[in-house]
């Protein structure tokens, strides 16, 4: 598992479509997903680790971007 496309496909698997409109929301809501299942032993745990690796991973490109939009607004 290396991108979130692939995050996203193991989520489909067990009936979770995630679309809350804004991409940040959007992995965040996912990585609680993943979480629950995790918890439920639906997944293994390596698929849990690559799975919020991905997700971290995805999260912080956004808060970067976020920033940046922010810092250059200020101009």
């Amino acid at each position: 598992m290396k991108t979130l496309y692939d995050v996203q496909q193991l989520l489909k698997k067990f009936g979770t479509y995630v679309y809350v409109g804004k991409r940040l929301w959007d992995i965040e809501v996912m990585a609680l997903e993943i979480d629950h299942l995790h918890d439920a032993d639906l997944i293994s745990k390596k698929q849990f680790i690559q799975s919020k690796l991905v997700l971290n991973h995805e999260h912080k490109i956004e808060e970067n971007k976020a920033k940046n939009k922010s810092h250059l607004g200020g101009i």
